[in-house]
């Protein structure tokens, strides 16, 4: 059978930038063995498949695919299916602020869409599950081994790595500047005897020093278990990372029921030629944290059609 695809860019306002992703946004009738073969064929950090909602709540149901396996959520896209949706109208307008609900492995995930001069311009999801702490990871020496870094180039203390998850596990390395994310180089082999069977496999560096005042962090991404040699945006890393900074942030809300908005910007893909830019806000309370979420732009590039075999 032959079915309808489109390909955006997410996290960016420029095409050829950000992370591509590709979306069926009627996938009814394929088996999740004909997704994944889709998926590698694409070979995009994802694919989503469309389907109509399993629940009353639910706007749609996404089933997303990485080259290598399916995953129960993924933040990039979630927040460009949404975008793609409402700007090929398959999902109607009904103002120039909606709000999707898609069906994921983790839960019913809020999308909220934003338009400008009639066109869709900035997609935010909000996590459906707040971040849990994983395992210690390996010691700083190993870790610093795996990257092809020096020890000294990853940050300790109060800004140690940290394993977290909102869905999707990841290994959350912060790093001294600009040179240390730059000269990251994973290790196969290092990563495959220390990582590969740790409970967050995926690697994501970070720094505080970035190209511009008006950017909080640069990060990079690795996940080889999901055939994601380097991503260029990670939406659910992102998630986390909200939850790792507000973490350490203690100027805490001192009155009961007082919240406030945590805001950062991030950096990511800018060694890989892609940059992208995502938006991370958290709402904290007094003793908590309330609410993560993670936006950005998107633009489309393609649309076209794929015959798609049963086997």
């Amino acid at each position: 059978m032959r079915y309808a695809f489109y390909t955006a860019d997410v996290f960016t306002e420029t095409i050829f930038g950000g992370n591509p992703l590709a979306v069926f946004p009627d996938a009814v009738g394929l088996t999740g063995q004909q997704m994944q073969k889709v998926a590698a064929e694409i070979n995009y950090s994802e694919t989503v498949f469309v389907l109509p909602p399993a629940t009353p709540n639910g706007t749609k149901r996404l089933r997303i695919f990485t080259p290598k396996a399916e995953i129960p959520f993924a933040g990039h896209p979630t927040v460009g299916t949404a975008f793609v949706l409402v700007a090929i109208a398959a999902i109607p307008r009904t103002g120039s602020e909606m709000t999707l609900y898609f069906e994921e492995g983790v839960g019913i995930i809020p999308v909220k869409v934003l338009w400008e001069d009639d066109q869709p311009f900035y997609s935010e999801l909000t996590a459906a599950q707040l971040p849990e702490i994983g395992p210690e990871p390996p010691p700083i020496p190993i870790l610093a081994e795996i990257l092809s870094l020096k020890p000294e180039q990853i940050l300790t203390g109060e800004y140690a790595p940290q394993a977290l998850s909102s869905g999707l596990p990841f290994l959350l390395i912060p790093l001294r500047d600009q040179t240390a994310i730059a000269a990251v180089k994973l290790r196969r082999e290092l990563w495959q005897q220390y990582l590969s069977s740790f409970w967050a496999s995926s690697v994501y560096v970070f720094t505080f020093d970035t190209s511009s005042r008006l950017i909080d962090l640069r990060a990079r991404m690795f996940a080889p278990n999901l055939g994601i040699e380097e991503d260029p945006a990670t939406g659910s890393a992102a998630t986390v990372l909200g939850a790792y900074l507000a973490q350490r942030d203690y100027q805490m809300c001192r009155q009961p029921g007082q919240e406030r908005l945590l805001t950062w910007q991030v950096e990511q893909g800018i060694e890989m030629g892609r940059p992208s830019l995502l938006k991370i806000q958290v709402t904290q309370s007094a003793d908590s944290i309330e609410k993560i979420t993670v936006g950005g732009s998107s633009v489309l590039v393609s649309q076209g059609m794929m015959e798609i075999p049963v086997f």
